[in-house]
């Protein structure tokens, strides 16, 4: 964040990730969400993005068209500009954005600052990167397929909006660190005292998801997110259950964490629910330390 005056801050973000689904323009969507998310998270406005494209010539101009056409649709409904870009050669296709955001100083939401008895919000289902691994590996259904493109492309405006009206006391999107790793992010050091327990059955899952688990449609991060987080998280089944498994799913432009204080919980629920908007609650935070999974 750069103050640039006393009712005026800055923020900035960038994010580009590897194609998802097989539609092109449902793939630059899906990126653009991704990226702007990032602004949402803070409680902040976006302004204006760049486009960040590495392309391999074998693709051609015409589909590439159709990614920077999607990111232009989700840009759009975020009512951020699109002002430029830069595109560089690749053998792997990626694509994303540069977004810079305004926000009050006094407004802005940190992912941290959550205390004990605060309740604990996801506005998304988990499960985007089990179903993105299936979707390569061919072994997705069109009822697999088809909630995580609506959860992906899905913004996080208006989620944002309500948590940043309340104000929310700590917010973050869950990208590629999953659900216990930027709920970790939120508990802050160990030695702080700050814990949560999420409760699982009221954890919103996407459709299949456990079934692709036990398939073996696993990504290689949300190992990597077991061993560096599994630490701070008590899971009460058996090791690497799907259920827990899911817990370190790198989510591709997942919903918000949202702390809330018990006091502000009923009108954070209540505006959701005019608006249209999933707000989930999932849990609340504690003195344990840990993340502690109840089922």
């Amino acid at each position: 964040m750069v103050r640039v005056s006393d009712d005026v801050a800055v923020v900035f973000t960038a994010d580009f990730i590897t194609p998802v689904v097989d539609d092109p323009r449902e793939w630059g969507r899906i990126a653009a969400a991704n990226s702007i998310s990032d602004v949402f998270a803070m409680g902040a406005a976006p302004l204006a993005a760049l486009n960040l494209m590495a392309w391999p010539n074998c693709l051609g101009p015409s589909m590439m068209a159709d990614v920077m056409a999607g990111g232009a649709d989700a840009a759009r409904e975020a009512g951020c500009l699109v002002v430029g870009g830069h595109t560089i050669q690749d053998n792997e296709p990626k694509y994303g954005m540069a977004v810079i955001g305004t926000v009050r100083p006094d407004r802005i939401i940190k992912n941290v600052g959550a205390k004990p008895g605060d309740f604990l919000y996801l506005t998304k289902p988990i499960g985007t990167g089990i179903v993105a691994t299936a979707i390569k590996g061919g072994q997705a259904s069109e009822g697999q397929i088809e909630p995580a493109v609506i959860s992906m492309k899905t913004l996080n405006r208006r989620a944002s909006e309500i948590a940043a009206d309340l104000p929310a006391r700590a917010m973050t999107d869950v990208t590629g660190f999953g659900l216990a790793g930027h709920l970790t992010e939120m508990l802050g050091p160990a030695e702080n005292g700050l814990g949560a327990t999420i409760h699982l059955p009221a954890l919103p899952i996407l459709p299949g998801a456990i079934d692709l688990i036990q398939a073996g449609m696993v990504p290689g991060g949300a190992y990597r997110n077991r061993d560096a987080y599994r630490g701070r998280v008590e899971f009460p089944g058996p090791p690497d259950a799907p259920e827990e498994i899911l817990l370190y799913d790198p989510q591709t432009s997942g919903g918000l964490l949202i702390a809330v204080a018990e006091d502000r919980a009923a009108a954070l629920e209540s505006r959701a629910a005019a608006a249209d908007c999933r707000m989930t609650r999932i849990g609340s935070f504690d003195r344990s330390g840990k993340i502690r999974i109840a089922l």
